[in-house]
């Protein structure tokens, strides 16, 4: 997310983003602590880059209503955790089979298969002990984050869900409310739960939580989608990972249904959208409306 225009938000990734590196360097075991291949390999996912979007969501939500946001920081880094795994399975030549991820060679490709199956079992794994032990918050408190997370990433509408509706669309006609539910879960299910979990950590009322729900899901359809866009327009150097991958793979995306333009569209009307929802939090929201806006505009 560094591309960012130096604003309210770019400020908040410079404070945020060392905390959230720092986090997660704690929370992962040392490279060399037994088993040190699956350690190894769990590290060089993590720390592969990426924009964090994920934790910065949390920590977001959470500073809207709260101005302690550090408080929350191994929450915000499990989520990485769990969006790290899902990277990795996702890379598997069983799924999506992309050697690349990052700019540098995917997990399965650097380590092999089995480790790389198991380093994503492990991340997943450790982001459920990260939250849970958590002693920031009251326990009834994490208890819900914990099933927010656990929901997001399980198989009715969260990741997995989506994943699974992905992989039946491929090469087979799909409408545009099954593509919908593919992206909404696939990516926006975890976009959502970041959200919501960080709002909750602050103690957000209902009316605060369903606003935000109502912003989430936009954001998590509009990434999706300028994903896609990307796919189809970004070179491999801003990408990092193999473009032109969905398209090859005859895979159920926003362009291939309705072109490049008209998802452009779609993106910059979805993210207004949200907008409009964030405002509707008070000042304190200014980050998630600028999020917004950066979504829109986003070159990787």
């Amino acid at each position: 997310m560094r591309d960012a225009p130096e604003s309210r938000l770019g400020a908040f990734f410079d404070r945020v983003k060392p905390g959230v590196e720092d986090a997660l360097d704690r929370i992962l075991p040392a490279a060399s602590a037994p088993p040190a291949v699956v350690h190894e390999a769990m590290r060089y996912s993590v720390f592969a880059g990426g924009k964090r979007l994920r934790p910065v969501l949390a920590l977001a939500a959470y500073s809207a209503f709260r101005p302690d946001w550090d408080r929350a920081l191994p929450v915000a880094a499990a989520l990485e955790l769990v969006h790290t795994y899902s990277l990795i399975h996702d890379d598997l030549p069983a799924m999506d089979d992309d050697d690349f991820r990052r700019g540098q060679p995917s997990c399965h490709r650097k380590f092999g298969e089995a480790v790389a199956i198991l380093a994503g079992d492990a991340l997943l794994t450790l982001a459920f002990e990260t939250i849970a032990g958590c002693p920031a918050f009251p326990p009834a408190r994490i208890v819900e984050a914990v099933g927010m997370l656990a929901r997001a990433a399980g198989t009715r509408e969260g990741m997995i869900a989506g994943q699974v509706r992905d992989l039946g669309a491929q090469g087979a006609p799909v409408d545009p409310e099954a593509l919908e539910a593919i992206h909404r879960a696939k990516t926006g299910a975890l976009v959502e739960a970041s959200l919501a979990i960080g709002a909750h950590l602050a103690g957000a009322g209902t009316d605060p939580m369903a606003r935000l729900a109502a912003y989430g899901r936009r954001i998590g359809l509009a990434f999706q989608i300028m994903d896609d866009i990307l796919d189809e327009t970004a070179p491999a150097g801003d990408l990092g990972k193999t473009p032109g991958k969905d398209r090859a793979q005859e895979k159920a995306t926003y362009p291939g249904l309705y072109g490049v333009e008209e998802s452009r569209r779609m993106v910059r009307r979805i993210t207004s959208e949200a907008r409009d929802q964030a405002r509707e939090l008070g000042e304190g929201a200014g980050l998630l409306v600028e999020i917004g806006a950066y979504l829109e505009s986003r070159t990787h």
